[in-house]
């Protein structure tokens, strides 16, 4: 069995308050990939690069157990780019670039030795290459997650409500759960979503945790404070793999485990954020993980007695 991220696997030049940097490898499947690999080694991606990606940036997935076979090189062509500077609250952004360059046409193409997947996280893309996917895998995984953007609301609303039926959890920002639904209230919103489709919705909310909603349950998850945010870029999505990579490793998709799952996702997005780009992600001790993992598991736990 195994767990699938399909997403983009990219060059990012990024600007925040505190530096800049040139063309670094970046794109959801990256992060998601990396992130998940701490906990589950039979992690695949698909994905597709130009010639312009290095042979050694291929290789870093590789030193985590990651399988490239569905990475697509397409000779003469360039990888996706994006560029972006971050303002002050690092909250937001403005995109100076973005290059679809092999992404425009990208036709993903699902292996055989990946048609074990039980596990399947549909990364950032249009919502027909996500159902594209969805289709070329022969049997249903077990769990399917699907991340979308305000961008797909504005440009493939019909496309998207079509996704979200065929996926069991769908997760998004505060912003972008606003815009799907039409309610300002999130309670109200997660109904409006849940009736969607999906059977789970987690809402990212950046430093301020993520809640997780299922029928008329609700968790809510905290944030970790860190003295040092560099660069949120690629945090949603290194949540996004840290979460299927608990899942994957645990196998058990009931409610409980997915409020445990977030907690994990949290810990490796903490990561992400205190350096550019994937360098946090590359060489993390497990005595650090474990370590923050209990700082979150710290922030959530407490004694109570009733008065």
């Amino acid at each position: 069995m195994s767990l699938v991220i399909i997403g983009t696997v990219a060059f990012d030049a990024i600007e925040t308050p505190f530096g800049k940097t040139d063309k670094i490898v970046g794109g959801a499947a990256t992060y998601a990939s990396l992130a998940a690999s701490y906990f589950y080694k039979n992690t695949k991606i698909v994905a597709v690069v130009g010639d312009d990606f290095h042979q050694e940036d291929i290789e870093e997935f590789s030193k985590h157990g990651i399988s490239t076979e569905g990475l697509q090189i397409k000779a003469g062509e360039k990888s996706f780019f994006w560029s972006g500077k971050y303002h002050n609250d690092l909250n937001s952004r403005d995109t100076l670039a973005t290059e679809l360059n092999v992404l425009a046409d990208f036709d993903p193409v699902i292996p055989e030795s990946y048609q074990d997947c039980e596990y399947l996280l549909l990364g950032n893309l249009t919502p027909q290459v996500q159902q594209t996917v969805i289709s070329r895998i022969h049997k249903r995984p077990k769990l399917v997650v699907l991340d979308t953007m305000n961008f797909w609301m504005d440009v493939a609303m019909d496309d998207l409500l079509k996704t979200l039926k065929m996926v069991d959890v769908l997760t998004i920002n505060d912003a972008e759960a606003r815009q799907l639904s039409g309610e300002y209230s999130l309670v109200k919103a997660s109904k409006k979503i849940l009736a969607m489709g999906p059977k789970y919705l987690i809402i990212k909310k950046g430093e301020h945790g993520a809640l997780l909603f299922h029928e008329n349950k609700v968790f809510s998850a905290p944030a970790l404070p860190l003295e040092e945010v560099f660069d949120p870029t690629g945090a949603g999505d290194t949540f996004a793999g840290g979460f299927m990579g608990y899942i994957a490793k645990t196998g058990d998709i009931s409610f409980e485990n997915l409020r445990r799952a977030i907690i994990f996702g949290s810990a490796m997005a903490s990561f992400c954020v205190e350096k550019f780009g994937t360098e946090r992600l590359k060489n993390l001790p497990k005595e650090e993980l474990d370590g923050r993992i209990q700082e979150f598991i710290n922030l959530a736990q407490f004694d109570i007695e009733l008065v």
